[in-house]
């Protein structure tokens, strides 16, 4: 039979020793668990940027493209201290490790946003450095997994924004490049034949990873104690740093491509990647997005009119200074041979690129719903990017 419920009454002891436990139970509760709303409201906020090069900030250092080798080059290095160059005037302390976080980043220059601006971005990163090491994430230049990073400033601060671009190595974009640059200098044959397939075939497992990595965020957020409701997670895609060969100011033949331009690529190959690569890469972007709910930035036409190389723009020179509505805003490829910059700089935004991309950020921030397009206005600078509704 059931023991008999106890009917000692309650002396005052006991109902002190009660009233004790109600007021104490509540408070190691509290202590044992995530900072709630209350206590995150108390904190000042933040904006996070996380994933690859696209976000860090890398090629930050160029105000558009010069052929000039020494001094400022012509104005568009800004690493020049007058005597010699020093990227970490632009890169901090993670030019050393290559992370290369620009101080004009897209989330350094999307700085309205918030009190504070976080970029936890390292130039190379691929989906499992973003997630957490507990789930299968790996350390990347020195540094522990991004997602474990974002569970240190989630406690730290209020955190309102986090923008992801990732999945662009997890794909071989960078091989790509590098495959179809090959073609046009050595082997004098196309790239987007066997590229394609390339691409194809890794898609599949690069969107998966995006998938998680946004997964891995919302996870750390939910173990700081955030509500889904308290933050933002914006998925962006990435702008073509080339233009349509109908675009190019270059000819096709010759060497003023590689050795004035910097952008190596036949006619077709630059049509594949402006038409067909980038728009894949924004499509799959787009439904990995759609699938976990989080707003989407596309920014595969930000850079139209101003890729390298663009008919609608043109070099700096010595009596022409670097301007964003002249220049271009994208990082040339550096052969190597002119000692200007670091090849991994190559075929990035630059200085004009990110601050329009943090302009791009800001607008969005100001839109609570929705997938967006970002594009930029011919003859304007970088005032004139505005976003579309994105269908």
């Amino acid at each position: 039979m059931p023991k008999s419920r106890r009917t000692t009454p309650r002396t005052p002891r006991t109902r002190a020793l009660l009233a004790a436990a109600a007021l104490v139970l509540p408070l190691l509760t509290a202590l044992a668990a995530p900072a709630g709303a209350a206590e995150a409201a108390a904190l000042p906020t933040a904006s996070v940027s996380m994933g690859d090069s696209y976000i860090s900030g890398e090629a930050g250092r160029w105000q558009g493209n010069s052929l000039t080798t020494s001094g400022s080059r012509s104005g568009t290095d800004r690493a020049y201290s007058g005597g010699g160059y020093d990227p970490s005037r632009v890169y901090g302390a993670t030019y050393a490790s290559g992370c290369d976080r620009s101080d004009v980043a897209e989330i350094r220059s999307a700085a309205t946003i918030s009190q504070n601006q976080i970029n936890l971005a390292c130039s190379g990163a691929v989906t499992t450095n973003v997630f957490r090491a507990a789930n299968g994430g790996q350390s990347y230049k020195g540094e522990a997994p991004q997602a474990d990073q974002l569970a240190v400033v989630a406690r730290q601060y209020n955190v309102k924004l986090i923008t992801l671009s990732i999945g662009g190595n997890d794909l071989g974009f960078a091989d790509v490049i590098s495959s179809c640059v090959q073609d046009y200098l050595i082997w004098y044959s196309y790239c987007h034949d066997d590229q394609q397939g390339t691409v194809d075939a890794a898609m599949a497992g690069a969107m998966a990873g995006v998938g998680k990595s946004v997964d891995e965020i919302r996870a750390v957020m939910s173990a700081a104690g955030y509500a889904a409701g308290s933050y933002r997670i914006v998925l962006q895609s990435y702008p073509s740093p080339l233009p349509r060969s109908s675009e190019n100011r270059y000819p096709e033949s010759g060497w003023s491509r590689a050795n004035t331009g910097g952008c190596p690529f036949w006619d077709q190959d630059a049509d594949w990647a402006r038409d067909s690569l980038v728009p894949q890469i924004s499509s799959g972007l787009a439904g990995v997005a759609a699938a976990k709910g989080v707003q989407f930035l596309d920014l595969r036409d930000l850079l139209q009119g101003r890729e390298i190389c663009s008919k609608s723009t043109k070099l700096a020179t010595s009596s022409s200074a670097p301007s964003a509505t002249t220049s271009e805003w994208a990082r040339w490829l550096d052969m190597g041979t002119s000692t200007q910059g670091t090849l991994q700089e190559s075929f990035h935004p630059n200085y004009y690129a990110q601050l329009a991309l943090g302009r791009c950020l800001t607008l969005l921030n100001a839109q609570p719903s929705g997938n967006w397009s970002c594009r930029n206005t011919a003859g304007k600078d970088t005032t004139g990017v505005y976003l579309a509704a994105r269908s």
